[in-house]
């Protein structure tokens, strides 16, 4: 058809440790996705691959993006830009780690290579069966040997000998190759993994020990730009986390003119912290303040700072809480955290019938196509205006569900959500009283609640947890144009 149905998978180490959803009938898929992973301190690599899926087969690998431990560590700010993907070479990807034993026997004449290859564990599955038939092949100065081969295993255990003489003088940039190979009866092996050593580093004690497996080195030539791009956002945080004591004086510091509002606002650290936070942060610090005050049991107070501060500064009402700052970032994760079971009632049975019925909907002629729609004429295509009007009152149909459910919901919604929307109106009246600002007190609330709460909800149900896949184009436009 000229399109596909991509989907990402993230391996760290080559471990998968996520998926996305997938984006139906798309070049340019949006995911949107946020993933948190807990990572070990010494992992080596993150790869997200990009793959096609097929209702029949295999899906297609279109291809990957693969950044190093120290590649992410390097960016403080994290990574976060376009990404040329990169061609996926069987070659390249290899997994698992090897147990190994090696060692020069000094005594004796000549000298003595002797490898003792152990196991491995994890290794890819190159078979169909989605297992292997590994074997061990060991490469120094000329001379290859291999173990046995152990079928259908990706955990084989061959605990074999291989020994070496080794030749007259020093060992100098002499290398030992140990390689992993899945056995085929037919057709060439396939690559599994290898690791290298330089001889003189195994001299004069043995080195035993489990080492990752490495691909061959890169020969591929650049395609940057063919297979397309991925727009990626990482980050990489090393935590430290004391014991909860150490940080109350921090929340005593953080709470202190919620608890003692007598002192001056402007002196606070909460206040100090509102003028320093950048617009880049402020989201992860609008997050953090409200878990600290929620497990304090302050959060509303601390939203009535947040706005009663912003109120302070607002000289035009009709820009109020327009701006992503710490008041409206603050707002709009409290009702993240407390409104979600809400929000799920609430619009789950709207959205979830949206879907099930693909109805095509649109209401811009540029973007109608003529030959779908509710029925056919038996001129052929459907006229602009039929499609408009029935576009319409399916629109009208879907939102006056959405409006009526959220209308018979007031009872459902949370009590703390109702508390700082009722304090957030009692501060919007305090700071424009007039007649002509009247409705200001409804605005305020209904910014919050249907821009930040309902709309984006309605607009993307996979990021609410609405839905557990993206929507097909077709849904999504119809989403979108309920969204506005």
């Amino acid at each position: 058809s000229g399109s596909s149905d991509p989907y990402c998978v993230v391996k760290v180490d080559n471990e998968v440790v996520a998926r996305t959803a997938t984006v139906w009938k798309s070049l340019n898929p949006f995911w949107g996705e946020e993933i948190t992973l807990l990572l070990p301190r010494g992992f080596h690599s993150l790869t997200i691959y990009v793959l096609d899926e097929d209702t029949i087969g295999q899906d297609d690998v279109i291809g990957k993006v693969s950044l190093s431990h120290q590649q992410i560590s390097a960016e403080p700010r994290g990574v976060d830009r376009w990404l040329s993907l990169a061609p996926v070479n069987p070659d390249q990807e290899v997994q698992g780690e090897i147990h190994l034993e090696l060692g020069v026997l000094e005594q004796g004449h000549p000298r003595v290579l002797r490898c003792h290859l152990i196991e491995a564990r994890d290794l890819a599955p190159r078979d169909p069966s989605g297992s292997s038939d590994p074997f061990g092949r060991v490469s120094c100065c000329g001379h290859t040997l291999d173990t046995a081969v152990i079928k259908k295993t990706r955990f084989p255990h061959w605990d074999e000998v291989l020994e070496f003489e080794l030749p007259e003088g020093e060992l100098g940039e002499a290398v030992l190759s140990v390689e992993v190979w899945d056995w085929d009866i037919v057709g060439k092996n396939d690559f599994l993994g290898r690791v290298e050593f330089f001889l003189d580093t195994l001299c004069p004690g043995p080195t035993r020990g489990w080492f990752q497996l490495l691909p061959f080195s890169s020969t591929t030539e650049d395609h940057r730009g063919q297979l397309g791009a991925l727009r990626l956002a990482v980050r990489l945080l090393e935590d430290t986390v004391l014991p909860q004591h150490h940080y109350q004086p921090l929340v005593q510091l953080l709470t202190e003119p919620i608890l003692c509002p007598a002192q001056s606002p402007e002196g606070t650290a909460l206040a100090v912290l509102e003028e320093v936070t950048s617009g880049e942060s402020r989201q992860d610090v609008a997050t953090q303040l409200v878990k600290i005050f929620s497990e304090q049991g302050l959060a509303e107070p601390l939203l009535d700072y947040l706005t009663t501060r912003e109120l302070a500064r607002t000289t035009d009402p009709n820009t109020l809480f327009r701006s992503n700052s710490l008041a409206s970032k603050s707002m709009e994760q409290f009702m993240k955290v407390v409104g979600l079971p809400y929000l799920h009632e609430v619009l789950k049975p709207v959205v979830n019938r949206i879907f099930e019925e693909k109805k095509y909907v649109e209401l811009d002629p540029s973007k109608m196509e003529l030959s779908r729609g509710r029925r056919i004429s038996f001129k052929g295509s459907l006229l602009e205006a039929q499609v408009q009007e029935s576009s319409l009152e399916l629109l009208k149909g879907y939102l006056g569900d959405i409006i009526d459910a959220i209308v018979g919901s007031v009872d459902k919604c949370p009590l703390p959500m109702r508390v700082a929307f009722k304090q957030l109106r009692r501060r919007v009246e305090e700071r424009f009283p007039l007649a002509p600002h009247e409705e200001v007190r409804y605005f305020s609330i209904s910014g919050f609640l249907f821009l930040r709460f309902f709309a984006p909800a309605v607009l993307t149900p996979k990021l609410f947890r609405l839905r557990e896949q993206h929507a097909e184009p077709c849904t999504g436009r119809t989403l979108l144009l309920l969204a506005k």
